[in-house]
């Protein structure tokens, strides 16, 4: 034996001798962590090769791997706590019976949980058993809440909202992505999405949950909200904005001097829930209070919402200022909704270039759409090339063209309802200008000669566009309906005047004159047609008569 071997031995001695019980206890702690950094690698190592499983496709194996993964887990900590009884499930007692915490389940656990309501929304998906699956993901997400919210899970809230939200939004595209021609798939999928948010909640609500989260309920009752409009529950939809609206005020009530960040924060929630009530009104046709909704999210100062939020407020402030007519308005509405979809990288950017390229064209602008750098990057976009085609035969007064693009459907123009609901409105602007040009150089002319300059539509249809005219002060003239003619009137000067501006008492009497006395011409012709028919008719009568008259002489 060396020298530093018998050094090392006698000071071993010694120090056990003097400080046994100290060294001991170092020596116990030791074994204690080891056996503790085993189970927490036994467990990773379940929850991976549980996932391995998973990937390869074998699911029935990943789901055992996962419920093993949280049963080692909560014995770990049971075995650490000094607990031996089993309880898996075991409560906090400290808190309501309904949607409680859960005990000794850490961050192990809820990442299992997880994999396994994912697992269970893929067979949903796959349309293996929708009842039986369905109650699974909620058993499941309900222990992923209850887990989530005790206190000695280690759990971080970032970890939480992260987990919660992903689980929304993959049921929110089961809903959305649900088939409708499947009724049973379809409302299976709303039901479980209606008790997944109302489970949300509950656990995160601000006075009354198991993790009160504010913020996280808040924007939950937003994601909600956005999900019942989709579904077409307006009665739900309208109680949820009730809720926020009610939250929002209680906030402001208790912070009235709000630092900038909370300013911004409550100016960003406000536009989102006036993004809701706006949905909400134009879905109920309520244009009074959508019109308050939509100049109380305008009002807002300081906010900052989301793009695509943005964006919908004014798109559907645009729409809003089409069913006014108010057509200057909704040009601006739909290019701010463009850049701003444009801006989210959202491809809805292309149908709020059409909504604008639709409204240019019925305010009668000069100015192209696709003249602005925005729009003209999207000109060449197949979805696109339709509508410019149209905006080139509107410029052009190219009646024929234009009517022809929309008969043929070009690029789906016919397939969106709105542009529908203003196919009439399109047609009569394009054809008021071309028969401003038809009849510019002329004090008379056929309407005969119109309707073929309008594509061969029916008289009667050029007749009822140039009483607008007359009656809008664009046409000075009257209708000769007995000779089918348009008689401009004359201007002092000889020139012929294609348009007016006076509103003086005289010329609204002039024009009331003008269609009265077309109604005169009317009822004349409509006389003068009625005495040919009597006449025809009495000739009839007196041949019929004489014919009966020599036949009587026949037979005598």
């Amino acid at each position: 034996m060396s020298d530093s071997d018998a050094y090392s031995y006698e000071y071993d001695e010694s120090d056990a001798g003097s400080e046994s019980h100290p060294d001991e206890e170092a020596f116990e702690y030791t074994d204690d962590d080891e056996a503790k950094e085993d189970a927490a690698v036994n467990i990773e190592n379940t929850y991976y090769n549980a996932k391995a499983s998973r990937d390869n496709g074998d699911f029935e194996e990943a789901a055992e791997g996962f419920e093993s993964v949280v049963k080692m887990e909560v014995e770990t900590n049971r075995n650490n706590a000094g607990i031996d009884e089993d309880n898996t499930m075991e409560i906090d007692e400290s808190k309501s019976q309904l949607l409680a915490p859960l005990k000794y389940h850490g961050s192990w656990s809820y990442k299992a949980i997880k994999q396994l309501i994912k697992l269970h929304l893929r067979s949903f998906s796959d349309k293996k058993d929708f009842n039986s699956n369905s109650s699974s993901v909620v058993r499941d997400y309900e222990r992923m809440l209850r887990v989530a919210s005790s206190s000695d899970s280690g759990i971080s809230p970032n970890a939480v909202e992260k987990g919660v939200n992903g689980m929304l939004e993959r049921v929110s595209s089961l809903v959305n992505n649900s088939n409708s021609g499947d009724s049973t798939s379809e409302s299976t999928a709303r039901t479980l999405a209606r008790e997944v948010y109302d489970l949300t909640l509950r656990a995160f609500h601000p006075n009354e949950g198991i993790s009160p989260n504010e913020r996280l309920w808040s924007k939950t009752n937003l994601k909600y909200g956005q999900l019942l409009y989709e579904m077409n529950e307006t009665s739900k939809l309208q109680a949820v904005i009730k809720d926020l609206l009610a939250s929002t005020s209680c906030n402001g009530a208790e912070s009235d001097a709000m630092s900038s960040d909370n300013a911004v924060q409550s100016g960003t929630h406000t536009m989102e829930i006036a993004a809701l009530q706006i949905q909400l009104y134009s879905r109920l046709k309520d244009t009074k209070k959508l019109r308050a909704a939509y100049h109380s999210a305008m009002a807002v100062r300081g906010g900052i919402p989301h793009p695509r939020t943005l964006a919908m407020i004014q798109e559907l402030g645009g729409k809003m200022h089409m069913d006014a007519r108010n057509f200057d308005d909704a040009c601006q509405a739909f290019f701010q909704a463009f850049k701003s979809y444009d801006e989210a990288g959202d491809r809805a950017r292309l149908r709020c270039l059409k909504y604008l390229v639709m409204a240019s064209m019925l305010h009668a602008s000069s100015i192209n759409p696709f003249d602005s750098h925005e729009a003209r990057a999207h000109r060449d976009d197949p979805e696109i090339v339709a509508m410019t085609n149209l905006v080139q035969a509107f410029h052009n007064d190219d009646v024929k063209k234009f009517e022809g693009i929309l008969q043929k459907n070009e690029g789906r123009i016919m397939d969106d309802e709105f542009v529908r609901e203003h196919v009439a409105d399109l047609l009569r602007t394009i054809r008021t200008q071309v028969i401003l040009r038809t009849i510019g150089p002329y004090t008379r002319i056929r309407l005969m000669r119109i309707a073929q300059d309008l594509n061969n539509i029916p008289v009667e249809d050029v007749e009822g566009l140039l009483v607008s005219l007359i009656l809008d002060g664009k046409l000075d003239g009257r209708i000769d309906q007995v000779n089918g003619v348009l008689v401009k009137a004359s201007s002092r000067g000889g020139s012929t005047s294609a348009a007016t501006s006076d509103n003086s008492p005289s010329a609204d009497a002039g024009k009331i004159t003008r269609c009265i006395g077309m109604m005169e011409s009317r009822n004349i012709a409509a006389i003068t047609q009625l005495t040919s028919a009597l006449d025809h008719l009495t000739e009839v009568l007196t041949k019929l008569s004489s014919k009966g008259v020599l036949n009587q002489q026949a037979s005598h």
